[in-house]
């Protein structure tokens, strides 16, 4: 068998794009969702994984830039394979807990980043009308390994292997 020079290997290995986000919730199992100005569905905090950063220091950073909120993130709750779709290559979205939030502290939310319109806590049955179905079912994912301590491996969302904490 011929082997590849290392090199020639190594920019031959797949790239996949990655994301990370936050769910943060209330007592009532409500999510924290940002509406945005660059398209109509609305997200969780977080984005896309820069060159050379680790999925959980994006998602501090986005909570941060997003929404001026900067504490620490709780355990890795979601890992979620996204298939190609159009132009948008395969890739992984992490999600990380990010613990409890009160009505005082999301109306208190005064975002400067361009990209946020406005900030809510949503129930899970009004977040899907505002979310994609991936994300949506990634947010139904998440509160429960939230309540399980678990961590969730997804395909669009949906369980296909949990992990105990």
């Amino acid at each position: 068998m011929d082997l590849l020079p290392f090199s020639e290997y190594a920019a031959s290995l797949n790239r996949k794009r990655t994301a990370a986000g936050v769910l943060l919730r209330d007592d009532r199992s409500r999510v924290l969702l940002v509406e945005t100005t660059y398209k109509p569905e609305w997200e969780i905090p977080g984005g896309a994984v820069e060159a050379e950063e680790a999925p959980w220091a994006t998602a501090a950073r986005e909570l941060h830039e997003e929404l001026g909120i900067t504490r620490p993130l709780g355990t890795l709750l979601v890992i979620d394979h996204i298939r190609t779709q159009g132009v948008m290559p395969e890739g992984l979205a992490f999600v990380f807990d990010g613990g409890l939030i009160t009505e005082d502290e999301v109306r208190g939310i005064q975002s400067t980043d361009p990209e946020i319109q406005s900030v809510g806590l949503y129930t899970l049955d009004q977040a899907e009308t505002l979310v994609k179905p991936t994300l949506h079912a990634r947010i139904s994912t998440a509160l429960r390994a939230a309540d399980n301590g678990a961590t969730v491996f997804c395909e669009a969302g949906h369980p296909a292997t949990t992990i105990r904490n």
